[in-house]
């Protein structure tokens, strides 16, 4: 990459703010047709995940469409401030989605860097910015649209388990996963979610930040899995894989035997449905 715009790069969390989650209008039927952009994350480390989202969506009776060419959403690049790399990225994806169907996104920052900051990479290109306002109102981080756009009605069909439910701090400023997550687990009647210290915090992941501040990153997952170990639960969900393979890498040093698992996962296994995961 080359050098960013600026000497000193933007932390996500100083960029515009974007609206909060939520404030938005779902539609009144559920599609026939939606794309799945499944994250780089997830299609590299957990490929399962992705499968399980596509099961969920198709026992809803929607046919998935996923485009073979997509890649990174562009955020890396952007929240370390390569903002020409990043619309490079991001003009990539754009031009995926030709038909007007929801995009749907196993991942809440993938998701909210297509809702909310894609509209700022290409602020100063009319014509682009149409279509990103476009692909931004049909977005729907995968949790949210199961609830609000599907209104699945989840039948537990598990044993008695307590869960914790781990959420990507950016994806609960900007689309508000942990409601929707927590939502959904409440349907499961066997399921008890219980709460940790350290909840709405990062976990330490945070793309690039975990590369360039290694220390400072490394006590941060070191605080928020203790908080996991610590509630009595007996498995971690979450619906972001960056976070995931960051608790779950710590937890593996860590020489724990509790794992994250994607929400996906684990509501496809609990209801009757057959998972690509390893966790039973």
């Amino acid at each position: 990459m080359s050098s960013p715009h600026s000497s000193v790069a933007t932390p996500q969390a100083t960029r515009l703010a974007p609206p909060l989650a939520g404030a938005r209008n779902y539609p009144a039927q559920k599609p026939a047709e939606v794309y799945l952009f499944g994250t780089c994350v997830l299609d590299l480390f957990f490929p399962e995940a992705g499968m399980d989202a596509i099961r969920l969506l198709e026992r809803e009776g929607i046919r998935v469409h996923f485009p073979q060419g997509q890649s990174c959403c562009g955020q890396p690049a952007y929240t370390s401030g390569y903002t020409d790399e990043a619309r490079e990225v991001a003009r990539a994806q754009l031009a995926l989605f030709s038909h007007d169907w929801p995009v749907v996104v196993p991942s809440g920052s993938c998701a909210g860097m297509f809702r909310h900051h894609y509209a700022e990479l290409f602020h100063d290109e009319p014509a682009t910015l149409r279509q990103v306002e476009a692909l931004a109102a049909r977005t729907y981080e995968l949790a949210e649209f199961l609830l609000e756009v599907c209104r699945i009605q989840l039948d537990d069909r598990g044993s008695p388990i307590k869960v914790a439910l781990h959420t990507s701090c950016s994806a609960r400023r900007e689309m508000g996963t942990h409601v929707h997550g927590r939502s959904l687990l409440s349907q499961l009647g066997q399921v008890e979610r219980v709460d940790h210290d350290h909840e709405s915090e990062c976990c330490g992941f945070g793309g690039t930040f975990c590369v360039r501040m290694p220390d400072i990153s490394g006590a941060m997952v070191r605080d928020k899995t203790a908080a996991l170990a610590g509630a009595g639960a007996d498995a971690v969900v979450s619906a972001d894989c960056g976070c995931l393979l960051n608790i779950n890498g710590a937890f593996e040093k860590q020489q724990q035997s509790l794992r994250g698992e994607h929400l996906a996962s684990f509501l496809l296994r609990r209801t009757g449905g057959k998972s690509d995961g390893v966790q039973s």
